[in-house]
């Protein structure tokens, strides 16, 4: 494997971060984190605009038609701003459901709304804390009609529309679970908003009671393909996490050179030096395994699994570690609300949980290289 982005794609990148730096200061991160809104309206707007959240979207669908390749780099440089927009809820996952499983209707009805920005889309999946399996999926429909409570969904109360995992026919474990496509401002639908560590990446409990669902691939297929997109969305948001831990690491840096203590700059002594080498080769190791990912999403290789787990596992490990020594190298003042430290310190903690804690890849991840080696032998 030996992947390097085109100059093409490297451009892409840079008008998103010039547009990211110009449209979403820190001061813009605070306005959601501390206002009524659930997300910045107007950067999601601006993003669809110029393209961004369809990069991945045919062109038939209103998009741009290129690459995951190219999504990844707009992911960077969404988690280097730590952007308050539902770009993983409604193009990583909701887009990525449809284009892989929809019906040319479903496409038809969703994808341009999703790629201009018009629509919001989510993933509900989770209901209640641990690992997720088949048995702890009590969301049903029948005929039609979905029940059930699903808890947390990402941007789940500015959804307009939900991929929805629920049981259905007579199958048993994984081959009981289905998806289902739900329009959230139809009827039977009930949003509650919840507290989290970030507020400017929302998150909602949903109650169905009755609520029209319309399947979305095969009936019992849901599982095996809600896997095979989930893992796709793991890369994407490591690629996320990636951003974020190497503009952690930057703030540090630039403190650390500018901060003056006995004559001299906190830079020059050895416990920051060693502090800062650490996150270097923490966001480092990252961005390698998010490149294996790339590739692997990219060719649709065989060990897309494996490298969707060990970018998604070493991605958290960098963020977090990053935003935590961050503040460390600001000192007292890096606690402070004043400082934009803890900023990057809940968005890393936000994404830790996402898809799946950081406990749920690692044990996929052995899981996955376990099977590899009894398939390799």
């Amino acid at each position: 494997m030996n992947l390097d982005f085109s100059d093409d794609q490297k451009e892409l990148q840079d008008q998103v971060r010039r547009y990211l730096t110009e449209k979403c200061p820190t001061t813009a991160v605070r306005a959601i984190l501390e206002g009524p809104e659930p997300f910045d309206r107007s950067l999601y707007k601006g993003l669809a605009e110029m393209g961004a959240l369809g990069v991945a979207i045919p062109e038939a669908y209103g998009g741009m038609g290129l690459s995951h390749l190219e999504l990844c780099l707009v992911a960077e440089e969404l988690g280097r701003a730590i952007a308050p927009v539902p770009v993983s809820s409604s193009i990583y996952l909701c887009a990525e459901f449809l284009l892989q499983a929809g019906t040319e209707a479903q496409k038809q009805a969703w994808l341009p709304k999703l790629a201009n920005g018009e629509a919001v889309g989510t993933f509900a999946f989770v209901e209640g804390q641990g690992r997720m399996s088949a048995d702890k999926i009590h969301a049903a429909v029948k005929d039609g009609k979905l029940s059930g409570v699903k808890a947390p969904v990402p941007d789940g109360d500015s959804a307009d529309v939900a991929i929805v995992a629920a049981r259905s026919g007579a199958g048993r474990g994984e081959n009981a679970i289905s998806l289902f496509v739900v329009d959230l401002s139809g009827p039977g639908v009930v949003r509650e908003a919840l507290e989290t560590i970030d507020p400017s990446r929302s998150y909602a409990k949903i109650t169905f009671d009755g609520a029209a669902a319309e399947l979305l691939g095969g009936e019992g297929d849901g599982w095996r393909i809600a896997e095979q997109v989930q893992d796709k969305a793991a890369i994407l948001m490591a690629f996320e996490q990636v951003g974020g831990a190497d503009r952690a690491l930057e703030m540090a840096r630039d403190y650390a050179l500018d901060r003056m203590a006995f004559g001299r700059p906190i830079g020059s002594f050895q416990a920051i030096k060693h502090l800062l080498a650490d996150m270097y080769v923490s966001a480092t190791l990252a961005r390698s395994n998010c490149y294996y990912g790339a590739w692997a999403l990219a060719s649709n290789a065989a060990e897309l699994p494996i490298a969707a787990a060990t970018a998604r596992v070493s991605a958290t490990q960098a963020f977090q570690h990053c935003a935590k020594n961050n503040i460390q190298t600001h000192g007292g003042m890096g606690f402070t609300w004043a400082f934009d430290c803890h900023l990057y310190y809940r968005r890393s903690n936000a994404l830790a949980l996402s898809l799946g804690s950081l406990s749920t890849w690692e044990d996929l991840l052995i899981e996955r290289m376990r099977g590899s080696n009894v398939a390799a032998a």
